[in-house]
């Protein structure tokens, strides 16, 4: 039986009754080539990105077992959601065939029934909107629940401040866990994506540590080929546990200094050569799990600097604001390489490593290095402008 897209917006239903049909158990002629792609690995209609089986090692992230009696007897109170997927997606087809394989396969591994995908798409002219509605269908199929909204803010335009359009975005996909709270488990996790190119085991190593470290948020390491190497992202956002930018950037932007990461923060430079987990003031790189308790709870949100305030990507206000609610224990892995393209993720996972190259996927039993973990760093990197930067008090606006 399937069930209805929570559509948040203006959208029809006929928009998507038209996309319901028989998806996984009892595929036909009919079904779309993309939903049979996406739920089955050995389809080549597509190009997505090659990974790994999910090991032993994840597991434990596994629903219970519930017999088929204690199954007629499981409601939204007994069986609550823990895991809230989270994208915002524009023109994004080049990365949905690998991104929307990995969601799929970590839902279904995590048992669906404890699942929700929440999807913000606008102004996509490549197929992007289609392949959503396809997607949603799939995985109303499973038992997942599976929002779905528009917008057509556009954070380049020039007229609109960015940070605040992106913020905007980030809060909309995030609704749900305010509007259906009564659904979700109180220690509900958002798994956050960029539109990246990831796997499976990506998203469940992430998962896996968030539970191992006790984080409030988890966060991996995106890449881009740039100026003849693999080189870190997230820069403007990113923070180490010292307050400083993951590299140094001149004033004059250049990235010549991008290999040389925590030039100034020995204790993270040896976690990361070690790819060993490690605190960090603020990440994203591309995705992010946290705690989803302070949304639910209406404490903080993605925002723009307030006046006197430090201009920072939303992402570093967010985690900023965690800090201040006492949710300070922010890490980011080295086991996880994304990156934002089909080209720069196959070198990405060749250079920077895939999660099978420093643990062991197959055992159940985990030898995970623990964080120790420690307070906010006494200043923070203020760098709205790079020719200009400055240092601001870590917690205060």
């Amino acid at each position: 039986m399937y069930v209805l897209f929570e559509v948040y917006g203006n959208e029809a239903a006929q928009v998507f009754h038209k996309h319901v049909g028989s998806m996984l158990h009892n595929q036909t002629d009919d079904t779309p080539p993309f939903i049979k792609f996406i739920t089955d690995p050995t389809e080549k209609t597509f190009v997505r990105l090659s990974c790994p089986e999910i090991g032993a090692r994840y597991n434990p992230l596994k629903a219970p077992n519930i017999t088929q009696s204690s199954s007629l007897l499981r409601t939204a109170t007994t069986m609550p959601i823990r895991y809230f997927f989270a994208m915002d997606l524009h023109d994004s087809w080049h990365v949905i065939p690998s991104l929307f394989t990995a969601v799929y396969q970590a839902i279904e591994f995590l048992g669906p029934e404890r699942c929700a995908v929440s999807l913000v798409e606008g102004r996509s002219t490549d197929g992007t909107y289609d392949r959503i509605l396809e997607f949603g269908t799939l995985l109303d199929s499973l038992g997942a629940k599976f929002y779905f909204a528009r917008n057509d803010s556009d954070p380049m335009d020039r007229v609109h401040d960015r940070i605040l359009s992106l913020a905007g975005l980030r809060n909309q996909a995030l609704r749900p866990l305010i509007d259906d709270r009564r659904l979700f488990s109180p220690d509900a996790n958002v798994i956050f994506l960029n539109d990246v190119i990831i796997c499976a085991d990506d998203i469940l190593e992430m998962l896996h540590q968030h539970f191992a470290q006790n984080a409030h948020m988890t966060c991996a390491m995106d890449w881009n080929d740039k100026d003849g190497g693999i080189l870190f992202y997230d820069v403007w956002v990113a923070r180490a546990i010292n307050g400083d930018t993951f590299f140094e950037v001149p004033q004059s932007a250049e990235w010549r200094y991008a290999p040389n990461l925590f030039w100034n923060d020995p204790p993270s430079k040896a976690k990361l050569d070690r790819r060993e987990p490690f605190q960090v003031y603020a990440c994203w790189n591309g995705g992010a799990v946290f705690t989803a308790k302070p949304i639910m709870n209406q404490e903080i949100e993605f925002r723009i600097a307030v006046e006197n305030e430090c201009y920072m990507g939303e992402p570093t206000l967010f985690c900023k604001d965690l800090w201040r609610r006492g949710y300070g224990r922010i890490q980011t892995l080295p086991t996880v390489n994304i990156a934002y393209s089909m080209s720069d993720a196959e070198k990405t996972k060749s250079v920077r490593g895939r999660v099978g190259d420093s643990v062991d996927q197959l055992s159940e039993v985990a030898n995970d290095v623990l964080i120790d973990w420690q307070g906010p760093p006494p200043m923070v990197k203020c760098a709205h402008d790079w020719w200009a930067p400055s240092w601001v008090p870590p917690l205060r606006s």
